[in-house]
């Protein structure tokens, strides 16, 4: 049997749409006045709110829930927020294989990503294509894009301490979460 619909990247299109998703939900007010009124789990739903900012489908919705939700301690909440972030992001680091690698793997073999990577590997020495890859997944790490992302980037360098990584995902994390808390 045919399928209806075929997607070349059946995730990342679901990426997509849980995205448009979470803009349409949390745009609502009552969706607003209802989180709003959530203060009473306290920080406790925002650390469960951080493990949820990692995962690329809930990502989306830990975003709204963080720019919606107003805590007493910003700071407080973005720590707890961020440990909730990296606990979520070693987990998934360690179970990397059965999360997006396909769909990335045949990205990168791609016309356009084997002409990008040819051109990085003539213009850059290794050591700064290390510090660009641990700087770039910093980046993701902190911004509402998932995590998975940055951290199939980690999973490409020969050597990663788990420790180095899960003080990069927490600072970044934190520093993400805080600023979604500040909007």
């Amino acid at each position: 049997m045919k399928k209806l619909f075929k997607f070349r990247y059946p995730k990342l299109f679901g990426l997509l749409i849980a995205i448009v998703a979470a803009y349409f939900i949390f745009s609502n007010q009552t969706v607003a006045d209802y989180i709003s009124s959530l203060n009473s789990f306290g920080y406790i739903g925002v650390f469960i709110a951080g493990v949820f900012f990692t995962f690329g489908f809930t990502t989306p919705f830990a975003t709204g829930f963080f720019i919606i939700l107003n805590p007493e301690n910003i700071w407080l909440a973005a720590l707890l927020g961020g440990f909730g972030a990296m606990l979520m992001d070693l987990f998934i680091f360690s179970m990397i294989k059965f999360s997006f690698t396909d769909e990335f793997e045949r990205l990168e073999n791609t016309k356009m990503m084997k002409e990008l990577s040819r051109r990085i590997n003539k213009t850059l020495s290794h050591r700064i294509k290390v510090y660009l890859m641990y700087a770039l997944a910093g980046i993701i790490i902190a911004s509402p894009l998932p995590d998975e992302a940055a951290l199939i980037l980690l999973a490409g360098l020969k050597r990663i301490k788990v420790s180095v990584l899960a003080l990069i995902s927490f600072v970044m994390n934190t520093i993400g979460i805080l600023i979604l808390l500040s909007l």
